[in-house]
C-alpha cells in the first residue's frame, strides 16, 4: 500500500510499538499535531541521521494530548505503528508548514523462536547486571519482540537504524544477538580494568606458592 503522510523528521529511531512523549513547539509541528489531532491521523517520524532524513522510519499515532499551552505548544504521547519507507518527500505542501511524504509499507515477518529471543534476553540482562542497571520491560518474555528490546541493548543509533529496516523477526533478534555477544567482554574487560585501577595504590596481601 502507498499513500501519503505528513512527516516529523527527528534525530532518532521509533520502533512499532514504542511509547513516545514528544513536547511540541515549532510552528510548523504545532500545525501537523493539530490537524493529527483535529482528523485522528497518523503522522510519520523518519530518522535523521548526520542531518539527512533517512529512508526508513516509523508511522506513529496520537496516543493523547497530556497537556495545552497557551502559546500552543503541546505535550503529547504516541506510539509507534509500523515501519514505512519514503519514496518522495513532498517540502512543500499547500497551506502548511511542515512537509509530508509518499510512503509504502514493506511486510514484516513476525515470525519468532523461542531460544533465540531467551538468549538474547540472558544476554541483555547480562549486560544489565555489567551495567549495573536496572530496566523492566513492557511484557512478558515469552511477548517481548526484538522491537521491545532493541533502545534497552545499547545501540548506536545507526545500528538502531539499521534495525528498523529488517523485516524479519529471525533477523533482528540475530542483530541484537550479535550486538550484545560483541559488546559483553568488551564491557566486562571495562569493568576488569576498573577493579584494577580502584587497586592501584593500595596496600594488597599477595603470595605465590611455592616460594
Amino acid at each position: 500500500m502507498t499513500n501519503f503522510i505528513p512527516i516529523f523528521p527527528l534525530g532518532i529511531v521509533v520502533f512499532p510499538g514504542e511509547q513516545l512523549n514528544l513536547h511540541i513547539f515549532e510552528p510548523r509541528y504545532k500545525q501537523l499535531i493539530s490537524e493529527c489531532v483535529q482528523n485522528n491521523k497518523p503522522f510519520g517520524i523518519p530518522a535523521v541521521i548526520d542531518k539527512k532524513v533517512n529512508e526508513f522510519g516509523t508511522l506513529v499515532e496520537i496516543e493523547k494530548v497530556e497537556k495545552e499551552y497557551e502559546n500552543g505548544e503541546m505535550d503529547i504521547r504516541t506510539r509507534g505503528v509500523k515501519v514505512f519507507r519514503i519514496l518522495e518527500i513532498i517540502r512543500e505542501l499547500p497551506d502548511k508548514l511542515y512537509a509530508g511524504a509518499i510512503v509504502n509499507y514493506p511486510e514484516d515477518q513476525q515470525r519468532s523462536n523461542k531460544r533465540l529471543r531467551e538468549q538474547v534476553l540472558h544476554a541483555l540482562r547480562e549486560l544489565h547486571h555489567i551495567l549495573q542497571v536496572s530496566k523492566t520491560f513492557p511484557h512478558e518474555d515469552d511477548s517481548l519482540r526484538a522491537y521491545d528490546l532493541a533502545h534497552h541493548a545499547g545501540l548506536s543509533l545507526q545500528e538502531e537504524y539499521e534495525m528498523l529496516h529488517l523485516f524479519q523477526e529471525l533477523q533482528r533478534l540475530e542483530y541484537l544477538k550479535r550486538h550484545l555477544n560483541r559488546v559483553i567482554p568488551l564491557m566486562t574487560e571495562m569493568e576488569r580494568l576498573k577493579d584494577r585501577v580502584k587497586l592501584n595504590g593500595h596496600f594488597r596481601n599477595l603470595s605465590v606458592d611455592n616460594f
